[in-house]
């Protein structure tokens, strides 16, 4: 793919790649900014490269999930590593005014999802939210597909079950 190619896919995958970035970082939205231009900068110096096995948009999403792990995992170190100076670690609350202005339904579907297993998370935000299939999901999550569909289908059980109960 050539350099003006590539960059008009990212350009036009940038909405949706925010916004997996944003779900690869538990919604901190600073994070997830650092990781989607960390994982530009990664494909634009070639040190991730585009193959054709999969399609872009689920090559970039797998590029966008990797780095944001890898942040996470650089973040705890710097935590744990004695002498270091501790940065005010996010605790994953939006802001308050924000908080009052969403409707009861909207934080029962934040609890529910919040209960849900990682995997089962992340196959449905790809799946509902990314508009992706399953098979591509499980490529961007890095699992099989009968992996994928199963956290998709618990997930969605799981969901519907929570969602049904009164809230409390």
């Amino acid at each position: 793919m050539s350099p003006d190619a590539l960059e008009l896919e990212l350009e036009r995958l940038h909405a949706a790649a925010f916004g997996w970035a944003l779900a690869c970082c538990a919604g901190d939205r600073a994070a997830a900014e650092d990781a989607l231009q960390a994982s530009y900068l990664k494909i634009l110096d070639q040190s991730a490269r585009f193959d054709g096995r999969a399609s872009f948009r689920t090559w970039l999403f797998g590029v966008v999930r990797r780095t944001a792990a890898e942040q996470w995992r650089r973040a705890a170190l710097r935590r744990l590593l004695p002498l270091a100076v501790l940065e005010a670690a996010p605790d994953g609350r939006p802001d308050p005014a924000v908080a009052l202005a969403r409707a009861e339904a909207t934080r029962r579907l934040e609890a529910a999802l919040a209960s849900l297993s990682r995997r089962q998370r992340e196959v449905l935000h790809l799946v509902f939210y990314q508009d992706l299939s399953i098979a591509e999901a499980a490529a961007v999550a890095g699992i099989s597909v009968g992996t994928a569909r199963t956290h998709y289908e618990r997930g969605k059980t799981a969901l519907r079950r929570l969602l049904k109960e009164e809230p409390q």
